[in-house]
């Protein structure tokens, strides 16, 4: 939000410097982040003085040229070398002296005492077009014979310099997004941090001078949704002059960054501006019947905008219509046919009030920020409407001409009520930490327009006016003091309070930035989605059951009505993104929360009860290794992402090998694997289905694992790292060549393994596989190294072969395997 220091002098008298006045701001809650500098003509005229040409002579070496000296008002003339036809002694022109920048269209130069053709010049007599006052270059500027040398030409042009102060505005500080807002809290803080000085009182625009010239265009309200519109103020203006504005107020507008336009649409920006109030005026010839209604119209009803774009409207958006068609969607964006235009003569000017939740639905759903629709969504004053509507009116009469032709329509059938809330001084004192004395509490409340209702020795009755949106307790009222106040005035004390927090094993954030260093060192890019999702994804109950999907209340748009049950719809999205620009090989994980709505029907009753759980999803797709003469051409595949997914786990400090394998592989897997331990999922692995691509637009394979990361973290938070010795004694490697069923699964071999070699075995590794027409149909083989390792002693001969040959017969027994000798 921009906020025009001159602006603002014309309701608050303060002496503070610019540097002062950004502290303040800051210091009452809001932060400057940007002081500019606005001049209505671009470098302000700086160095460019009036002059009298003294002489004026041919150039002895060029015709085209003169010779002149000039009086701008110094001790001495200047010798000025001009190549423009109409220069004459005796005149009075405009000089930009050496060293002035002259700013013409997109280039700048400066002015340098020069030789031109041999003759000295020190300045230049200007043309319109070169110092912005015009598109003439046809001859140098002539002013009246009565201008005196020497006077600045901003001064004489009316030049005007403005400072602006660039404001972030928190969403709970409606009250502040206006001039007229923040002047009222400057005014509380100079009064209560300077009481030295006389008390600072906001000069408001006087607006009772407003009065109703006569009834001949009179035009009915009807609000038909009084939720969405709790009020709504009207009236008209005939015989208007639609034309540009006049400077001053082109430069107010400007100087904030609003474009002017017209004169009636910029008086209306001028007083949202001003009030925080935004208006809209209607050609008054457009509202057919006389009437304007606001209501609700069907889904999809088509509308054009200012912009000349055609919507199709949502089932809540908000219209204001006359008797046959809409004319605007209220609270955002008017339409191309209602608005003003050069031929208007009559208006219809409207200022309500539009319920913030209303309004930022329909700017989400058709993508429209505006000033009305950011002040709308913060919650606007309905008790400010009509002052700001006769402001406008007045101005309007002043400035475009015309009168008032009806009286103010306004509908306010459930005037909004006035909070109260009851404030102990003790209460203020044990909050904050300090006494603060009561004379100052009345007087921030005063100030800031909250009204004591009853004061008794303990404490205030107050009533919280509705334009204090953030103010609904009485926390909210200690910090409305407290910033007025000044943090910076609160005594720290010398006591310093300490506590020690007891974290949780393992830390979260220290194991998540391990996993994460490690899979993006490996080539993986992390992605963060949105939590909300569309139920189009959940319906039918092929992948999810959409009966456990958690509903969005007011979503923003049927794309993101549902929160997500499933990191997979939201990282395909992603793949499909970049697949869709040539990015096919592609390596992504997600950190991210997932929710479920887990409640039963039980004797006719809904348990309302929800889950939420963190997963880590892992999503490769395309090539296992960058496309070059010495890589292979391999597609990635289940055992390389499966490796990642291994290196987590072990990471976390979970044994791989005592996790177990499901049978209940989830729908949306082709084929898969899902680990559990005591019962508890820790991560499904495999590829996605085809169908399930096929509904993202993805046309090759995706490998998906995801890591129930709650459930890892209660497995490992018991799990400690101890140091051991290495150890001195060798390891010995042993093979065995197996011949087994097809279904018999490697997962069952290694774990039959280790049972059998609990102490001696560390190591199994299958480090090759067949499958073919030398061995009988049915059956594959398997090449598995076996790592033994005794830690007190070195293995003989006899040990490790009596070892190999347990464990032979036990995978004989257990599995059907024939070991080839």
């Amino acid at each position: 939000m921009k906020i025009s220091y001159n602006w603002l002098r014309d309701y608050l008298e303060t002496s503070l410097s610019i540097e002062e006045l950004s502290h303040l701001l800051t210091d009452i809650g809001l932060e400057v982040e940007a002081v500019e500098t606005f001049e209505s003509l671009r470098g302000g005229l700086k160095g460019v003085v009036t002059g009298e040409v003294v002489t004026c002579e041919r150039h002895p070496n060029a015709d085209k040229l003169s010779v002149t000296t000039v009086n701008v008002g110094g001790p001495e003339l200047l010798n000025i070398v001009c190549g423009a036809p109409n220069v004459a002694a005796g005149q009075k022109v405009v000089v930009a002296t050496v060293g002035t920048v002259i700013h013409k269209g997109d280039e700048s130069f400066e002015i340098k005492k020069a030789k031109i053709r041999g003759e000295l010049s020190e300045g230049m007599i200007c043309a319109e077009d070169e110092l912005g006052l015009g598109d003439s270059h046809e001859g140098i500027m002539v002013l009246p014979d009565e201008v005196k040398p020497g006077t600045p030409a901003a001064e004489y042009f009316g030049v005007t310099t403005d400072v602006v102060f660039e404001i972030g505005l928190t969403p709970n500080r409606a009250d502040a997004a206006s001039h007229l807002g923040t002047a009222r809290d400057l005014a509380a803080a100079l009064t209560a941090r300077y009481p030295e000085h006389k008390p600072v009182t906001v000069k408001r625009p006087d607006v009772s001078g407003f009065k109703v010239d006569n009834e001949k265009l009179p035009i009915r309200v009807v609000v038909e949704d009084t939720k969405a519109c709790p009020r709504y103020s009207g009236l008209t203006i005939s015989g208007i002059t639609v034309a540009p504005s006049p400077d001053w107020l082109v430069n107010r507008l400007k100087a904030i960054g609003v474009r002017p336009i017209n004169n009636v649409v910029d008086i209306t920006n001028y007083v949202l501006f001003e009030y925080g109030q935004p208006l809209h005026a209607f050609d008054a010839s457009q509202v057919t019947g006389n009437t304007v209604v606001v209501k609700k119209l069907p889904e999809g009803t088509p509308f054009v905008t200012l912009d000349e774009v055609e919507r199709k409207l949502g089932a809540d958006d908000l219209m204001i219509c006359n008797t046959k068609e809409p004319m605007c969607i209220g609270g955002v964006f008017g339409g191309s046919k209602s608005g003003v235009s050069d031929t208007t003569t009559a208006i219809f000017l409207e200022s309500a009030c539009f319920n913030p939740v209303s309004v930022r639905k329909t700017s989400k759903l058709h993508t429209l920020k505006t000033d009305a629709s950011f002040r709308f969504e913060r919650g606007s004053d309905p008790e400010i409407t009509v002052t700001a509507l006769k402001r406008a009116a007045m101005m309007i009469k002043e400035i475009c001409g015309g009168e008032i032709t009806s009286g103010i329509q306004d509908v306010y059938p459930e005037p909004v009520k006035h909070r109260r809330i009851s404030l102990s001084y003790d209460y203020v004192n044990r909050f904050v930490g300090q006494a603060i004395p009561a004379d100052d509490i009345k007087v921030i409340l005063k100030s800031l327009d909250i009204r004591i209702v009853e004061e008794t020795a303990g404490g205030l009755e107050l009533d919280v006016p509705p334009f204090k949106v953030d103010v609904t307790g009485v926390a909210d009222v200690i910090e409305e003091i407290l910033r007025i106040y000044g943090y910076n005035r609160i005594d720290a004390g010398s006591k310093l309070n300490s506590s020690l927090s007891y974290h949780q094993r393992p830390d979260r954030e220290k194991l998540k930035n391990l996993v994460s260093d490690y899979l993006s060192s490996n080539g993986f890019n992390e992605i963060m989605t949105n939590s909300l999702s569309s139920s189009l994804y959940y319906e039918g109950g092929q992948w999810f059951d959409p009966e456990k999907c958690v509903r969005i209340l007011n979503p923003l748009s049927r794309d993101l009505e549902v929160m997500r049950q499933t990191l997979i719809f939201s990282g395909l999205e992603s793949l499909a993104y970049n697949l869709n620009r040539k990015q096919h090989n592609l390596k992504f994980y997600e950190f991210g929360t997932v929710y479920e709505k887990t409640g039963a029907n039980v004797k006719g009753k809904v348990d309302k009860s929800y889950r939420e759980q963190q997963i880590l999803a892992l999503f490769i797709t395309g090539q296992a290794s960058p496309e070059s003469w010495y890589n292979r051409d391999e597609k990635v595949d289940f055992y390389q992402l499966h490796s990642y997914v291994a290196s987590v786990v072990s990471k976390a400090g979970i044994d791989l090998h005592k996790l177990q394998k499901s049978e209940n592989l989830p729908a949306f897997f082709a084929s898969g694997d899902i680990y559990t331990r005591d019962g508890k999922a820790v991560y499904c692995i495999g590829r996605l289905h085809d169908k399930l691509l096929k509904q993202m637009d993805i046309s090759q394979p995706v490998y998906y694992a995801g890591i129930h990361w709650d459930n890892l973290l209660q497995l490992v938070k018991d799990h400690t790292v101890t140091y051991r010795d290495v150890p001195k004694f060798p390891e010995v490697r042993r093979d065995l060549a197996l011949v087994l069923d097809k279904s018999v699964k490697y997962a069952d071999l290694e774990a039959i393994a280790f049972k059998t070699g609990m102490q001696l075995l560390k190591k199994v590794n299958l480090f090759d596989f067949y499958e073919g027409d030398k061995i009988e149909a049915g059956k594959k083989s398997y090449a598995i190294s076996f790592i033994l390792q005794d830690e007190n002693k070195t293995l003989t001969d006899k040990e490790i072969d009596k070892f190999m040959e347990k464990l032979a017969n036990a995978l004989e027994s257990e599995t059907g395997a024939r070991v080839r000798r």
